[in-house]
C-alpha cells in the first residue's frame, strides 16, 4: 500500500498529497513555462512573420494537439505493459525540451508544424504515464485533490510563461526568435526535476504484466469508463484551440507585445480554481460539476463572440479559465475512478485518443469558420456545441 495513506486524516488535504505528486506538479509548471512562452506568441509569429492564415493556424494547432493525444494511447499501453511510468514520462519531457529551438529557426509554416508535431509527440508520450503515476501514488479518497493540485501547478506555469513572453517582447522589441531560445531553459529544468524528484511506486511494477490491449483486458474496461470517454470527446468538440483566444485579443487593437496577457488572465483563473474544484470533486457528483463547466464555457463563448474591447475579452477568457479549472482535473479523476489499477495507462490512452480526434475536428472547424465567416460565428458555434453537449449529458442521467 502507498504509505501516504498512513498519514493522519486530521491533516489538511494538501498535506496528505504525496511528495511525488508535488514533484510532478513542479515538472509540469516548468515545462508549461517553456511551452507557453512559445505558444502564447506562436499565432502572432505565424501571422506577422511567416504570413500564415487562420485556416493554417487552426490546422497546425488541431493536428499538433491531436497528435499529442493520440500518442498517449501507445505510451499508456506501454507503461501498463512494462510497469515503468517514469521512464516514459522522462522521455516525453526530454523531447519537449529539446524541440524548443526548432521554433526559433523556423522559416515557414511547415517548419512550425514539424516542431509542433515533435513537441506534441513528447507531450503524448509523457501524458498518460504521468496521469497514471498520479493515480498510482495517491489514495483514492483524495484523488480529485491530487489531480487538481497537479493541474493547478501546471497552470501556474501556463501563465508565468506568457508573462515572461510579454516582458521579453517589450524588452527586446518584439524579437520572437530570441524569446523562443530562452524557452529552452525551463524545459531543461523540468527534465532535471523529474529525474531526481520522482520515484517509481513499487506496487504497480511488482506483478507480471499481460498485453493491456488483449480482448480479455479490454473487457475489464467497463461501461462506466467508456461513458467517461464519450463525455470527454463531446467536451473537446465544444472547446477548440486556445490559439483563437489570442487571435481574438489581437483584433481588439492592443499592442502586439501585450496580446499574450490574454493567456495570462485565463491561466491565473485556471490555476486558482483547479485545486479547489478538484477537492470539491471528491465529494460532489461529477456530472453536476461537468454541467456547470459547460454552462461556464457557453457563457465564455457568448461573451467572446460579442467582445469588441479589451475588457470584454478579459471577462470571456476568465470564464474560459474557470471552466478549465472545473473540468480538466475532474475528467482525469473520472478516468482513474472507472478503470482498473493495472490498466490506468491504457485507460488514459484511449480517453485521449478519442479526445484527440475531437480536438482535431474542433480546431479545423474553428479555423474554417474564422476564415470565412469571422470570429463571432466561431465562438457562437462553440456555444452551440456546449448546449448540445449539455443536453446529451442531461439525457445520460436518465
Amino acid at each position: 500500500m502507498n504509505n501516504s495513506s498512513d498519514k493522519p486524516l486530521s491533516q489538511p488535504v494538501w498535506r496528505q498529497i504525496p511528495k511525488g505528486v508535488w514533484a510532478l506538479g513542479f515538472v509540469s509548471l516548468l515545462m508549461d513555462i517553456s511551452s507557453e512562452m512559445i505558444h502564447s506568441l506562436l499565432p502572432l509569429f505565424m501571422v506577422t512573420t511567416l504570413g500564415a492564415s487562420a485556416v493554417s493556424i487552426g490546422l497546425i494547432e488541431g493536428v499538433a494537439e491531436a497528435t499529442a493525444l493520440i500518442v498517449k494511447v501507445f505510451s499508456g499501453v506501454i507503461s501498463d505493459y512494462l510497469g515503468k511510468r517514469k521512464t516514459l514520462a522522462l522521455l516525453g519531457y526530454t523531447l519537449g525540451a529539446i524541440t524548443k529551438p526548432l521554433f526559433a529557426i523556423a522559416t515557414g509554416s511547415g517548419m512550425v508544424l514539424g516542431a509542433r508535431l515533435i513537441d506534441r509527440v513528447g507531450k503524448g508520450i509523457r501524458g498518460a504515464p504521468r496521469d497514471a503515476l498520479v493515480a498510482d501514488i495517491t489514495p483514492a479518497e483524495i484523488r480529485g485533490a491530487a489531480f487538481g493540485l497537479r493541474q493547478s501547478l501546471d497552470t501556474i506555469g501556463a501563465f508565468l510563461g506568457p508573462l515572461l513572453a510579454v516582458g521579453l517582447m517589450l524588452l527586446w522589441q518584439n524579437d520572437f526568435r530570441s524569446i523562443f531560445w530562452v524557452a529552452l531553459i525551463p524545459g531543461v529544468l523540468a527534465v532535471l526535476v523529474l529525474l531526481v524528484g520522482v520515484k517509481e511506486p513499487l506496487t504497480p511494477t511488482t506483478q507480471k504484466r499481460s498485453n493491456p490491449i488483449s480482448s480479455v483486458n479490454l473487457q475489464r474496461l467497463k461501461g462506466a469508463y467508456w461513458r467517461v470517454v464519450g463525455i470527454g470527446a463531446i467536451f473537446t468538440l465544444a472547446r477548440f484551440s486556445e490559439a483563437f483566444l489570442v487571435l481574438r485579443a489581437q483584433q481588439s487593437g492592443i499592442p502586439m507585445a501585450l496580446v499574450p496577457l490574454v493567456m495570462v488572465a485565463m491561466n491565473v483563473v485556471y490555476a486558482a480554481s483547479a485545486y479547489p474544484f478538484g477537492k470539491l470533486s471528491d465529494n460532489i457528483c461529477p456530472r453536476k460539476l461537468l454541467a456547470w463547466g459547460l454552462c461556464l464555457l457557453c457563457s465564455a463563448d457568448l461573451v467572446l463572440a460579442n467582445s469588441h474591447n479589451w475588457g470584454l475579452i478579459i471577462v470571456g477568457v476568465m470564464l474560459w479559465g474557470i471552466h478549465m479549472g472545473l473540468t480538466q482535473g475532474l475528467l482525469a479523476k473520472m478516468v482513474a475512478d472507472t478503470s482498473p489499477n493495472d490498466l490506468r495507462g491504457t485507460a488514459y490512452g484511449f480517453f485521449n485518443l478519442v479526445s484527440g480526434i475531437a480536438m482535431l475536428i474542433a480546431s479545423i472547424l474553428a479555423g474554417v469558420l474564422w476564415e470565412f465567416y469571422g470570429a463571432a460565428v466561431t465562438f457562437y458555434a462553440g456555444a452551440g456545441f456546449c448546449v448540445l453537449t449539455l443536453m446529451l449529458l442531461l439525457i445520460g442521467r436518465r
